[in-house]
């Protein structure tokens, strides 16, 4: 039997709680429609009401302590819109531990707490849904626990932060270097002020882990993820994976490897032929392969309030309908065991080596003899330009077939103690 309506509260007040609220009322009748009951935002908390929002909300709805939200007995179902991981924390077990559902776009939360929190949702009976946490607008948790639950999930692939996304594609285009072009990025609101979460992977990171832990069925420690950021790509690198064939993307990896999970985060050349190469701007993409269902992708804008807020929304109608139907929980956690994660030594691909070196005869038979000795292969070697003439020096390009990690650094480390190497400036991993 459906209730005549059901409450929301909203906890923090920022780009994706307005995106949420303004989702909610906007569409109040059509959301009515398909819940089977009115869905009304009750309370909306912020510690600060004097900022100007870009959707105003009525002064009875408006609260200043998470206390406001979590001790209403008449609401329902919580958002949590605050971010990081303390404060949210506290909002979200206090909520569930009241028996009110949560929806929360958290990837960090969720990354690192996630199972905990599913457990005192389940011991609860009641939801906590988090679609919004990866991929912005891009439905992409609901397909991993219900579409596709009957597959087998080999790889996932994702390009899922769209300020890397956006410097990468601006470097790749109009061949700048990054620091000119992340300064462009904080002025049109794509980067923070601090970008050290999106531009050192940690965002990306969180991301891969929760995607992971639904894949593979299993609790991940983000902590033991591989991650490596794109602060030191250059123009260079860009416009050599050009000449090869390829775009450089920061990848979001999860694969099954044994008995073990590959996960990573990390820059990589990508062939111009996969789809993802051609996914620009701040839009993210992740591409899924599994069995039998065999390759998926899901594209679409990243983040921003209309994505996220869409996201949010869409959970908070399961919620409700969840709700009406006695059915919370429906999908529950299955984060039965702690998966191991492979070692970043273990992983095997193949590699882009960018080395400065002195023009002199045999450089590049002496190096490409240490990396046959350390079990390399080599699929190109080309020198792009000349030496220069006040130094004598120059750069020699090195693509290799896949290989182990291990040996390949045990290779450079060797290369790296000739004399006539000046630097081994870049180390990009080629995927795809």
């Amino acid at each position: 039997m459906s209730r005549e309506q059901i409450n929301v509260g909203v906890i923090g007040f920022g780009t994706v709680g307005v995106g949420a609220v303004q989702l909610l009322e906007t569409n109040a009748d059509w959301i009515a429609q398909r819940v089977g009951s009115r869905v009304v935002v009750k309370r909306v908390m912020d510690v600060d009401w004097s900022r100007p929002r870009a959707y105003p909300v009525r002064p009875e709805q408006q609260a200043t302590a998470v206390q406001d939200i979590l001790d209403d007995p008449e609401i329902d179902i919580v958002i949590e819109a605050v971010g990081g991981v303390t404060h949210a924390k506290d909002a979200v077990v206090g909520a569930l531990t009241r028996r009110k559902s949560v929806v929360t776009p958290n990837k960090e939360l969720i990354a690192k707490h996630g199972a905990e929190l599913l457990n005192l949702a389940a011991e609860a009976k009641v939801d906590l849904m988090f679609e919004g946490a990866v991929g912005g607008g891009i439905p992409i948790i609901r397909p991993l626990k219900e579409s596709l639950a009957g597959d087998r999930i080999l790889r996932l692939v994702g390009i899922v932060n769209g300020t890397t996304n956006f410097i990468l594609t601006a470097m790749s285009q109009e061949g700048r270097d990054f620091a000119d072009v992340l300064k462009d990025a904080q002025a049109h609101g794509y980067a923070e002020a601090d970008p050290t979460a999106d531009v050192e992977g940690f965002d990306a990171m969180y991301k891969i882990a929760i995607l992971s832990s639904i894949a593979y069925g299993g609790h991940i420690d983000v902590q033991t993820i591989y991650h490596e950021g794109i602060t030191k790509i250059t123009a260079a690198d860009i416009e050599y994976a050009h000449q090869l064939g390829f775009e450089i993307k920061l990848l979001a990896i999860g694969a099954r490897a044994g008995q073990a999970l590959d996960l990573r985060v990390h820059p990589a050349f990508v062939p111009m032929e996969h789809p993802l190469a051609s996914v620009h701007g701040v839009f993210n993409a992740i591409f899924v392969q599994g069995d039998p269902v065999g390759d998926l992708m899901f594209y679409g804008r990243g983040a921003g309030a209309g994505p996220t807020g869409s996201a949010v929304v869409g959970d908070v109608i399961d919620c409700a309908r969840n709700i009406n139907h006695g059915a919370a929980g429906r999908v529950p956690c299955r984060c039965y065991q702690t998966l191991p994660i492979q070692p970043i030594s273990e992983v095997v691909t193949g590699y882009y080596i960018r080395t400065c070196v002195q023009d002199r005869p045999g450089v590049v038979g002496k190096m490409a003899t240490i990396f046959g000795d350390h079990g390399v292969s080599l699929t190109s070697v080309f020198q792009p330009q000349q030496a220069e003439e006040e130094t004598g020096a120059a750069e020699v390009v090195w693509i290799t077939h896949r290989v182990q990690e291990a040996k390949l650094q045990a290779a450079l480390k060797e290369i790296a103690t000739l004399d006539v190497v000046e630097a081994i400036a870049s180390v990009i991993r080629v995927e795809g």
